[in-house]
């Protein structure tokens, strides 16, 4: 990607403790986006407060802060209320989805996921944010 596509193409931001995960959806984005990794939550927070996001991918199990506590932390951040955030995470099971939700995820994912359909998801929270910013103020 070029510098100037840099500044157009949608900025995600995986937040996950492992470097595996990690590598997966850099790989699995890059080509359609900016991509940010951030191993806690730590780092998470300061890097959203200095680079404009247009998603964020938690995992949920990680050490110190785990991906609700950030989630909910993110959610009582102004600024960040209709960020969309995906719970990208290996905790598939009903009550995680519901805590999940409760925190104030937009969407769950659970991994191991497929890469086309992490793709069709962000671009469905990406393309209406970036059509919601685009609508006449009234």
């Amino acid at each position: 990607m070029t510098s100037e596509s840099y500044q157009t193409v949608p900025t995600i931001m995986a937040v996950d403790d492992s470097a595996v995960t990690q590598n997966l959806v850099k790989r699995a984005l890059e080509t359609e986006y900016r991509v940010l990794l951030a191993d806690n939550a730590v780092d998470a927070l300061s890097l959203i407060y200095h680079q404009p996001v247009s998603l964020l991918l938690l995992d949920i199990t990680m050490p110190g802060i785990d991906g609700l506590e950030l989630c909910r932390t993110i959610r009582n951040l102004p600024q960040f209320q209709k960020l969309p955030i995906i719970m990208l995470t290996a905790r598939d099971g009903t009550f995680d989805k519901v805590q999940g939700r409760l925190a104030g995820a937009t969407e769950y994912l659970t991994k191991p996921f497929d890469a086309d359909t992490l793709r069709q998801v962000i671009k469905k929270f990406t393309q209406s944010s970036a059509a919601s910013d685009k609508a006449p103020k009234v």
